[in-house]
């Protein structure tokens, strides 16, 4: 019997998007060799670094191929993809010439660097996307406790390659009772069989106990093909105890578990729609109001400091890094709000960072950060914060592309309370019918508790009695995330943790209302990275 350990009964956790990455490094070889007669035994080992940090470790190794200098390695690495993550990764080649383990003893041909973002977009497959959903229930099982019956639930492990079991689902405990029925739930075909739809999954029935010393009332094995085929006579299984099974001689069993229904049907994620060519269009607004302080002054938010990045910078950067890697022409339309223009002092809420109504697009997240020091420059702060003209313009270029290709994320970055709230609102509740995410930072030591009005999490926005129809909105305060000790990447890193991990389920919810399903896999070539 598999151990369970100390675990809630009543709490699963759905693991992470799988990719597999595979490595051909072909030509590559022919720059280091020494000679043309020496042997190359190519190694690739992937180090992957920690968020926040500059620490590298070891994920893993490819084989090692005897002598060739154009190698197609066969192992491949597996990796939980997280798109609120700056998943940094480095590709050492080695050519081994020893038996050491030691990967330093052996000679070091090279290395390149990448994001699993970069690497995601061209051509890299997740893993079974399908979801499977049963219902299960059993009948006559043994009572377990003395003033009850019995309080059951199932856990359920997949088998692995070495014989050993991983859990990989929890049921609900139903109280007191020898005849269950559990609630239906959903889990991924991979959790369950890892794609080996004949691959052993075990169950085992457990007696719930307050103090977690759950009673082992029996086990049964299936498998996903036999679940597969629904309710049926084979569906109905025997709960053995070995222990009972041994003692008694007259013992038939513990009582059965029944599969009531079950089905599959694809749940397609954020990658498959990356994959299938959808691009993020990322667009920054930035906070130009006076209560932000004079830039030219260390107390201002703007104040650009020759030693260190501002809020404002922080969050840009924080957020686009990520973002641009799903955005292929890196192009990013970039505006600032409440601030006076030059050269008639007109205030705008919506202009162009780059002066160039026409065309405000910057290039690359660096290009956005040049464009907001230039304005810093250029324009009077003044005010109020309105925050409407940004997000109804960017909905508008979001209102003529909703068939999937193309998925708006606005970053607004602020100090203060919004001036045009009922205003905003409606824009939320209209942008909220169009492929579009809006994510606001505040900045700074302000209250911000009416934006939380904004974010749906507890309660949809509403406007003129209409609701949003998604919840589109995450509102953050940057100074949640600073780290204490002043390590900047590390405050970044948290920051964009947190206000990115809605992004994905955001873009699938308007997916789903509209039936847009992902296009084929583009049949772009892989990634390439000179050594």
């Amino acid at each position: 019997m598999a151990s369970i350990g100390e675990f809630d009964p009543l709490n699963t956790r759905v693991p992470a998007t799988k990719i597999e990455v595979t490595v051909s490094s072909f030509s590559i070889f022919y720059l280091f060799h020494t000679s043309p007669l020496s042997l190359c035994l190519p190694v690739v080992v992937l180090y992957v670094q920690a968020v926040g940090t500059k620490e590298w470790r070891e994920f893993g190794r490819t084989e090692v191929i005897d002598n060739t200098r154009n190698p197609d390695f066969v192992r491949k690495f597996v990796l939980d993809f997280f798109f609120e993550e700056k998943q940094n990764l480095r590709f050492d080649v080695y050519n081994v010439d020893s038996r050491s383990c030691n990967i330093s003893k052996h000679d070091f041909l090279g290395q390149t660097f990448c994001t699993l973002g970069e690497i995601i977009v061209p051509n890299i497959p997740s893993v079974v996307p399908d979801i499977a959903t049963m219902q299960l229930c059993a009948n006559k099982l043994d009572k377990k406790d003395f003033f009850g019956k019995s309080d059951p639930f199932l856990v359920f492990y997949r088998s692995n390659e070495d014989g050993t079991f991983t859990i990989c689902h929890k049921t609900e405990v139903i109280k007191n009772t020898l005849n269950p029925v559990w609630q239906s739930f959903t889990i991924p075909v991979r959790a369950l069989c890892n794609g080996d739809y004949d691959r052993t999954v075990k169950v085992d029935v457990y007696d719930w106990d307050r103090d977690g010393s759950h009673d082992f009332i029996g086990e049964f094995t299936t498998s996903y093909r036999e679940l597969s085929r629904g309710q049926n006579q084979f569906n109905v299984y025997e709960v053995l105890n070995p222990k009972k099974k041994g003692k008694k001689k007259k013992y038939i069993n513990s009582g059965t578990v029944t599969l009531l229904s079950f089905k599959v049907e694809s749940e397609y994620t954020f990658v498959d729609f990356i994959r299938g060519g959808t691009q993020l269009n990322f667009t920054v607004a930035i906070d130009f109001t006076a209560s932000n302080g004079n830039p030219s002054q260390p107390t201002s938010l703007h104040y650009m400091s020759p030693y260190q990045m501002n809020a404002y910078a922080m969050a840009l950067k924080a957020v686009g890094e990520i973002i641009q890697d799903y955005d292929s022409d890196k192009l990013f339309p970039a505006y600032g709000f409440g601030a006076k223009l030059p050269p008639d002092g007109k205030i705008s809420h919506a202009f162009p960072l780059n002066g160039d109504g026409e065309h405000p697009n910057c290039v690359g997240i660096e290009g956005v950060l040049e464009a907001y020091f230039q304005s810093l420059r250029t324009v009077q702060l003044y005010g109020p914060t309105n925050f409407a003209p940004v997000i109804n313009k960017v909905a508008n270029c979001a209102s003529e592309i909703t068939d999937g290709s193309q998925y708006f994320v606005l970053l607004m970055i602020t100090d203060g309370v919004i001036s045009d709230m009922v205003q905003t609102k409606e824009a939320v509740v209209n942008a909220a019918s169009l492929p579009m995410s809006v994510i606001i930072v505040g900045v700074g030591p302000a209250e911000f508790d009416a934006m939380e009005e904004l974010d749906g999490d507890e309660v949809r926005v509403s406007s003129r009695g209409r609701l949003a129809e998604r919840d589109i909105v995450q509102f953050v305060p940057f100074r949640d995330y600073i780290d204490r000790s002043g390590n900047q990447v590390l405050s970044m890193a948290r920051l964009a943790k947190d206000v990115l991990a809605e992004i994905p389920d955001q873009l699938l919810s308007f997916m789903k209302s509209r039936g847009i399903e992902p296009r084929p896999s583009m049949s772009s070539s892989p990634l390439h990275r000179h050594i």
